[in-house]
């Protein structure tokens, strides 16, 4: 069953979160994550993965196959409230289940939008993209990305586009949006601004339903 992961007062929104694969939704990424879209009066739920739960138990897992995380995001999708607007969203492996979720015929009518937060483009050092099934997205995806990450790079994805995806760039940022120090940013800086951005889709989410 999901749970609430930061307080939020007047939501306009609801936004489903799951993890990377090696962290769970508690994850002080997740967490910072859920606090700053709060900020932006987005209600954060998360869950882990079956998998995860395993792990956290003391019983180690690999990630399940992609199938087997959308029906389990679907399950999840299906306890939530409907008293607010639902958007799915995931860091890193979680972004790439909600986005797989959106371009299947298994997507709930509930769902607005996607977000991505760090969206696994490809493994690092590996040219194997993980993007065919952008251009059977059935709704709007907005993939929040640091500059540097190694997973897909700004220099990595220029040219790149799909009809459905809209890649924002956080300046400096790895996969966890921690930006070099050079830079002037911090982490929590970054995630307040995917946050903010966050609610500028969602608000586009609402507006076009």
């Amino acid at each position: 069953m999901p749970e609430q992961l930061a307080l939020c007062t007047k939501p306009v929104a609801r936004l489903l979160l799951s993890h990377g694969a090696g962290a769970p939704v508690q994850s002080e990424f997740c967490q910072l994550l859920a606090e700053q879209l709060a900020k932006q009066h987005v209600e954060v739920w998360g869950f882990n993965f079956a998998y995860m739960q395993k792990t956290l138990a003391g019983s180690r897992q690999l990630p399940a196959k992609m199938p087997v995380l959308m029906a389990e995001l679907s399950e999840q999708i299906s306890q939530m409230p409907t008293d607010l607007p639902l958007v799915i969203a995931g860091k890193s492996m979680g972004g790439r289940v909600a986005t797989l979720l959106a371009a299947s015929e298994l997507l709930p009518a509930a769902v607005r939008g996607v977000i991505a937060f760090g969206y696994p483009f490809h493994p690092p050092k590996k040219g194997s993209w993980r993007t065919e099934h952008f251009v059977d997205l059935k709704r709007p995806v907005l993939v929040l990305q640091g500059e540097r990450d190694p997973f897909g790079s700004s220099d990595e994805l220029a040219g790149k586009s799909w009809p459905l995806v809209d890649i924002k760039w956080l300046q400096s940022g790895d996969h966890d949006f921690s930006p070099l120090k050079k830079s002037g940013f911090s982490q929590q800086q970054l995630i307040a601004q995917a946050a903010s951005l966050s609610r500028s889709f969602i608000n586009e989410c609402i507006l076009e339903n």
